[in-house]
């Protein structure tokens, strides 16, 4: 029996191409698990069992903003405190703006480099770089 996961995140994102990119992503991160949702409310259904270290939210999912998905995490107690970052192809400062002030951690851009991203998550959740 493997131990378990060290970190989990769960990918809350519509378009395929970007969930099978982040698979390879998390490919290259052995320690971490990677769960994903299509919409908000497929990820709100999972995060009645799901206890992720971070979410990341799409801005643009087919049933609700990402800013909505997070309005409804911040108003309960049990997902309050949960490390949110907001992804988007959007570049807009005003949107950032808003991700930032609304409480996401972070704003990162898609399309994503893998590299990148493995680099950002790790900072996000700090843990060390493996050479």
């Amino acid at each position: 029996m493997s131990p378990a996961p060290a970190r989990l995140v769960l990918y809350v994102e519509d378009d395929r191409i970007n969930i099978v990119l982040m698979e390879e992503v998390f490919r290259r991160l052995p320690a971490w698990q990677l769960e994903c949702a299509e919409d908000g409310a497929q990820a709100l259904s999972l995060l009645e069992t799901l206890r992720p270290d971070l979410v990341l939210i799409d801005m643009n999912l087919p049933d609700m903003s990402g800013l909505d998905l997070l309005a409804r995490l911040r108003s309960s107690a049990l997902h309050a405190g949960l490390n949110c970052v907001a992804l988007s192809a959007d570049d807009l400062s005003d949107q950032v703006d808003a991700a930032r002030a609304a409480g996401f951690s972070d704003y990162w851009f898609k399309p994503f480099d893998v590299m990148q991203m493995v680099a950002a998550l790790r900072a996000t959740l700090a843990e060390p770089s493996k050479a």
